[in-house]
This record gives C-alpha cells, structure tokens and sequence, in this order.
C-alpha cells in the first residue's frame, strides 16, 4: 500500500510514449520495503512497458571518503542481487546522479524518484525536474509518517512533534506490497560493476584517510542486524541504552542512512515487541524530527541555524575562561586530557559509531573546550561527517545542532555553555562504568 500522501508530482503532465518507465534510485537503495520502486512498478505495468532502476554513482559526493563509499556499494550490491531476483537489472552510472537521470529520462514515459531531506538532494530532484520533458513523481520511502503529513514548519522540539506524529502512526504502519509482473528493460549494458566494492573503491580513487567501519553495508547486513536487536537487545533496551558496556544499541542507524533498511520495516518489527516503546520513541519521533528540521531550517547545517537564545547565551559567555583549550586536531587525534572523551572519539574512528550516550558527552566538551562556539560547531561538523557511518545525513546535522541548544530549552546559567545544556564526567559515571568503557576504546 502506497499512501498518497507519500506522492509528490515534480513535474506534472502524461505520460509519454517512452520504452520505459525510470525509478532514480538514490535515496532507498534496496529492493526491500521500497514505496518508489513498487510505485514506479506499478506505473510501468499499468503503461504496459518496462521498468529500468538506475543509480547515480556520484564520486565527486559532498564529504565522501572510502569509508562512506564502501558501505554505499555494498548497499548497491545488495539492491542489485534484489532486484535480479525480481527480473529487475540496476543500471549504475558514473556521473553526477541528476545528469544520468537527465540523460536516462529523454527515452521514459516518466520517472520516479525517492525522496530525499538535504539541501543538495533537493536541489538534484528540482534540477531535474525542471529540465525533464516528461513527469517526475517523487515518492516518499524513509520516513515512517511522511514529513509533510506530520508537520507543515519546524518543530520546536520532540515534545511538539510527538503527538502528530503518534496520530498518524497507525495510518502508516502498513507494509508495502510487492508488484507482480513487472519486465525489467534491458537495453542498457551496465556502465559501473559493483559486485566488487573494495575493489571499486580503489579503482574510484577517493579519500582513502578513513578505512572502513565496524558494519558493512547492504540489506543482508541490515536485515540481519534488525533481527538480532530484535530477538536479543529490545527487551533490554529500555533499562540499558545509556550504557555503552551494555552491548544493546540497535546499530542499524547507517543501514537507515544509506537507505539499505526501511524505517518501516523496522517499525513494524519493533512495534509487535512489549519493550518498544523507547526505541519507537528515537525510530520515528526522534529520527523524523531530523528530517523535519532538515525541511524546514534552510540552516541546518550551519550555526546561524541555531536558535536564537542559544547562540545568544553562547555568545555572551565567548569570552568565558575554558578549564582546557583544543584545536581541531587535538581533538582528531583524541589527544585531550580526557580519556572518557578520548575513548569515545577512538570508538567513532575505528568503527564509525559511537554509544549514543557518549555522543552527547563528546559534543558538549567539543563546546566546553573550544575557543569559540562557532569553532565548536565547525569542529563537531567536520568530525561527524568524516568519521560517522551515519554522519552527513538529517540525525547528524540535528545531533550536532542539538548540542548547542536547537530542540532543547534553557537550563540553569554556567560558564562556557550559558543557558545552554552541559554534560559532566560524573554525569557518566552515574550511568555505567566509564573505566571499563575507557580500557576497551584505549
């Protein structure tokens, strides 16, 4: 079922008399649960035509480095083993996404796309369609409750969003149904093979500074994944998930990013579980206030996007004596007198996460030991989407945003952080056992 709700016409108009019908496949990369893949299947079986997936293999990706660019591939692997099973080829191009598509569209009845939250993943979507000459239809897949549905601005903060969101819920937890009879075109030879990706990766010549992460990428991972939090940490998730030595995070949030996982599948699963409703509580409350503040705040990712209390509480305290002072290097190279702090940050480099719970200490001294907050952001920033599997995406710009004040409310004035939330070593140590935390990321 495809609510349509979840369709969004970018260029109106018939269809035309093409060979095909294209889906742009950028945002959802997997052949599971997707809502603009069996959208645009049904669109080619109802035109009696057949359906071509394309993929734009953009090397030249805000940010990207081998790391990103493996678990992206190995998600197109995934997609592609997916959507053979289905009698569906994925054509991989290498070229900018919006020009393959471009290219693709001039020989289609119409295209379908996925939808997508950041400011140059919208601009590709318009670019396309104002320069296509038949339809394009954007379909929304990796939201659970569609973001216009739920909210029409920016949200002040979850406990805003929440009840939207809790309204619609039921509407929208609906699994998506698979259509049947559907031909794959086949009149285009394969440009990018990518049922090698470390090879890929080497061949592609991108920023090999950051080796891969702790997961690999793609739907079998994915899936596997979900299953075992589900059977094994989701009872526990509740009473333990501020503790990082407790081994309950779900780690699917850069399956989630990458579009390799849908948020509804996951949903669905966890929702039939007594113990879900923490995790509920972050799944769609919490991940879709992101992409509602990604809609919605032009700023997003800058630090004039923040609230004006909070960059007006940082500033008067800029001048503030910080008990310890760290360059953007110091802090890559996890070389601060912390070692809680430093541990965290060698758990992000080596694996590509970081315990939720950590990543909100690690913020807040980023703040506390910077000379500037806007120093701050812009560290925190380049950090997060170099190193984080999940990183460069909605939740990580709010997650960084969310340090500095955006989605929280004032608290009781200190030096450094104003009005602004602060987090203590003794804060941790309430919560878990820091030094084993420490011996194990040392």
């Amino acid at each position: 079922m495809i609510q349509e709700e979840r369709v969004r016409v970018l260029r109106p108009g018939p269809p035309a008399r093409g060979r095909y019908v294209l889906y742009w496949m950028q945002a959802s990369v997997r052949a599971e649960d997707n809502h603009a893949l069996e959208y645009a299947a049904l669109r080619a079986r109802e035109l009696g035509v057949p359906l071509m997936v394309y993929f734009g293999l953009t090397t030249t990706y805000p940010e990207a480095n081998a790391r990103s660019f493996l678990f992206l591939l190995e998600g197109l692997r995934d997609a592609r083993d997916g959507l053979r099973a289905r009698g569906l080829d994925l054509v991989v191009l290498d070229r900018e996404a919006p020009e393959g598509a471009l290219e693709l569209s001039r020989e289609a009845c119409l295209v379908v796309t996925d939808r997508a939250y950041l400011r140059h993943l919208r601009e590709w979507r318009a670019r396309l369609a104002e320069r296509a000459e038949v339809p394009v239809v954007q379909v929304e897949g990796d939201a659970v409750v569609p973001v216009d549905t739920a909210s029409g601005k920016q949200e002040w903060a979850a406990r805003t969003l929440r009840p939207k969101v809790q309204r619609l819920m039921e509407r929208y937890l609906v699994p998506v149904e698979v259509t049947p009879d559907v031909t794959g075109y086949t009149g285009v030879t394969l440009e990018v093979d990518v049922s090698d990706p470390e090879g890929l990766v080497e061949r592609l010549g991108t920023d090999t500074s950051v080796g891969p992460g702790a997961e690999r990428g793609g739907s079998r991972a994915a899936l596997a994944r979900l299953s075992a939090f589900v059977d094994e940490h989701l009872g526990r998730y509740d009473r333990e998930r501020n503790d990082p030595n407790a081994g309950v995070a779900s780690r699917l949030s850069a399956y989630l990013h990458y579009g390799h996982l849908s948020p509804l599948r996951v949903a669905l699963e966890a929702h039939a579980h007594p113990a879900s409703a923490s995790f509920l509580e972050e799944l769609v409350v919490r991940r879709e206030l992101s992409l509602n503040f990604c809609e919605f705040n032009p700023l997003y990712d800058r630090y004039e996007g923040l609230p004006r209390w909070a960059r007006e509480t940082l500033e008067k305290h800029a001048a503030d004596p910080r008990p310890h002072l760290y360059d953007r290097a110091t802090f890559e190279a996890s070389d601060t007198h912390d070692a809680a702090w430093n541990a965290a940050n060698n758990e992000m480099k080596r694996t590509g996460r970081m315990a939720n719970y950590m990543r909100i200490y690690w913020g807040k001294k980023v703040l506390e030991w910077s000379a500037s907050p806007q120093e701050a952001y812009a560290t925190l920033l380049s950090l997060n989407n170099k190193y984080f599997l999940d990183g460069r995406n909605p939740n990580s710009y709010t997650n960084v945003a969310w340090v500095f004040g955006s989605h929280d409310r004032p608290w009781g004035e200190r030096p450094v952080y104003g009005t602004v939330r602060s987090a203590s070593e003794g804060g941790l140590r309430r919560k878990f056992d820091v030094d084993a935390y420490v011996r194990r990321w040392t």
